[in-house]
C-alpha cells in the first residue's frame, strides 16, 4: 500500500493562543487523513495553550529563530543542500529579493529555508504556508531547493504590509492560494498573472467546541447596578484592534448607564491602554484579564451581553481579516458591535446580525453601544440572527472539506 505524502505546514509560530483558526484547521485536516509535518519559524511565547493544540498529533520542527543561535545547524543544512539541483535557482531568487529588501530578516528567511529544505521528510509532497509574508518566503525558497511545490493560505497583515512586487512574484511561483476575505481575493487576483490561483475560503468556526448557550436571554438594560450590562472584547492590544477608539467611545457613554467592560488578550499596547482608561476615568469600570485559554474565553462570552471589536486599518496597512472572536461571540448568543473593515460586513449585516460603524469613529461606536445597552430585545434579535447565519455559512467543518479536497487533489500529494 502506497504511503501518503507528507504536507509540510510552515507557520510563523506554533502554538499561538491568537491563532485558534489555524489550530482548528490543522486538527480537521488530520482527522481527514492528511499526514502533516508542522514547521514553525518561532518558538511559542504563550504560557498556555488551547485544548485543540493537545489534540493535534503532527510533529513540530522548530527552525532556528535567529541564525546565530544555531550556526552549526544552518551550516550543516547549507552543506547538504548546496548541490541540490534547485539550490542555484533559490539562491538567485533570494539575491534578487535581497537587493530590493536589504534587511537581516531577508537573510534569516533564507537561512531558515536552508534548514527546512535539508530537514524535510523525504516523502514530503507539498509545502503549505500559513501567511504570505515571512512563512511564505521560507516556503518559497525551500520549495525551489527541494523542487517540491508549495501553496499558501493568506490572511491580513501578511497581505497588506507586503510590497506588491513580492506578492506578485510569490503568486507566480505557488500552485494555489486561499484567503479569507473577498477584499483580499480582489486585491491578490489583481497582482497575479494567473488570477485563477487565488480563491476565497473562510476559516469559519469549529462549532463542535462552541455549543449553543441555550439559557441566553437578554434582559439587562443598564438602568441600574442590578442591570449592569456586561461588555466584552477579546483581542491583542495592537493598533489594528482600535482599543484606543473603543476606550474613547466608552468614555462618551452617559453617566447614568450601568455597564462593565472586560478585555481579554495580551499585546504591546496593553499598558498604554490601561493608562488611557485611567486618564478617562474608566479604571473602575474595566477588567483587564490578559491572555486566556479558550475555555476561559467561552465562560466570559456566556456571561456577556455585548461583544465589541473596534477593528481598523493601521497606519502600516495591517488589518483584521475575519476575526474568529466575532464568530465565537455569535455562537454564544452575544450581540455584536464592530466596524466595516475587511470581511466583517461579510459576516454581519448592520441592523440584522449586529451593528457596524465606520472605523476610527468613537462617536458612532459610542452611539451603537448605548443603543444596544438600552435595548435588550434588539440584542436578543441580533443574537438569534447572528447565530443562525454563523451556523449556516461559517461552519468550519464544512469549509475545511474544500481545503482538504484541494490538498488531496494536488498531484504531488496523491
Amino acid at each position: 500500500m502506497k504511503t501518503k505524502s507528507v504536507i509540510a505546514v510552515v507557520l510563523k509560530g506554533y502554538p499561538r493562543l491568537s491563532e485558534t483558526f489555524i489550530a482548528q484547521e490543522l486538527l480537521a485536516l488530520e482527522k481527514r487523513g492528511h499526514r502533516l509535518q508542522l514547521v514553525s519559524l518561532r518558538h511559542p511565547t504563550d504560557t498556555t495553550t488551547h485544548p485543540v493544540h493537545d489534540e493535534i498529533t503532527a510533529p513540530v520542527n522548530y527552525l532556528p529563530e535567529y541564525l546565530y543561535q544555531e550556526p552549526l545547524r544552518v551550516l550543516k543544512a547549507w552543506w547538504k543542500v548546496r548541490r541540490y539541483p534547485g539550490y542555484k535557482k533559490a539562491f538567485r531568487t533570494w539575491k534578487q529579493d535581497f537587493r530590493r529588501d536589504r534587511t537581516s530578516n531577508r537573510g534569516r528567511r533564507f537561512g531558515q529555508a536552508l534548514v527546512l529544505a535539508a530537514e524535510l521528510p523525504e516523502e514530503t509532497g507539498l509545502i503549505y504556508a500559513h501567511f504570505l509574508h515571512t512563512p511564505a518566503s521560507v516556503a518559497r525558497y525551500a520549495s525551489m531547493i527541494r523542487e517540491v511545490p508549495w501553496t499558501c493560505s493568506a490572511h491580513a497583515k501578511d497581505i497588506w504590509t507586503s510590497p506588491e512586487w513580492e506578492l506578485s512574484e510569490k503568486l507566480d511561483d505557488l500552485d494555489w492560494l486561499v484567503t479569507c476575505t473577498s477584499t483580499n481575493v480582489t486585491y491578490l487576483k489583481g497582482l497575479a498573472s494567473d488570477p485563477a490561483k487565488v480563491e476565497l475560503l473562510y476559516h469559519g468556526l469549529d462549532l463542535s467546541r462552541f455549543d449553543r448557550h441555550v439559557e441566553r436571554v437578554h434582559q439587562r438594560d443598564g438602568s441600574g447596578p442590578d442591570q449592569t450590562v456586561q461588555i466584552l472584547s477579546v483581542g491583542r492590544a495592537v493598533a489594528k484592534k482600535g482599543y484606543d477608539d473603543l476606550l474613547v467611545a466608552l468614555s462618551r457613554l452617559p453617566d447614568s448607564l450601568s455597564w462593565h467592560f472586560t478585555h481579554i488578550g495580551g499585546g504591546t499596547l496593553l499598558a498604554a491602554l490601561q493608562k488611557q482608561a485611567a486618564d478617562l476615568g474608566l479604571a473602575e469600570r474595566i477588567t483587564w484579564s490578559g491572555s486566556q485559554p479558550q475555555h476561559a474565553v467561552l465562560d466570559a462570552l456566556k456571561g456577556s451581553d455585548i461583544f465589541v471589536l473596534a477593528s481598523r486599518i493601521a497606519e502600516d496597512g495591517d488589518r483584521d481579516g475575519l476575526p474568529n472572536v466575532l464568530m465565537e461571540a455569535q455562537s454564544q448568543g452575544v450581540a455584536v458591535v464592530s466596524t466595516r473593515v475587511s470581511a466583517i460586513p461579510e459576516l454581519i449585516t448592520s441592523g440584522e446580525q449586529g451593528l457596524l460603524v465606520e472605523q476610527r469613529q468613537p462617536e458612532q461606536l459610542s452611539e451603537a453601544l448605548e443603543t444596544l445597552i438600552r435595548d435588550p430585545e434588539m440584542r436578543d434579535r441580533f443574537a438569534r440572527s447572528g447565530e443562525a447565519r454563523l451556523r449556516e455559512h461559517f461552519d468550519a467543518s464544512k469549509l475545511v472539506v474544500k481545503l482538504s479536497d484541494k490538498l488531496k487533489e494536488h498531484p504531488s500529494v496523491n
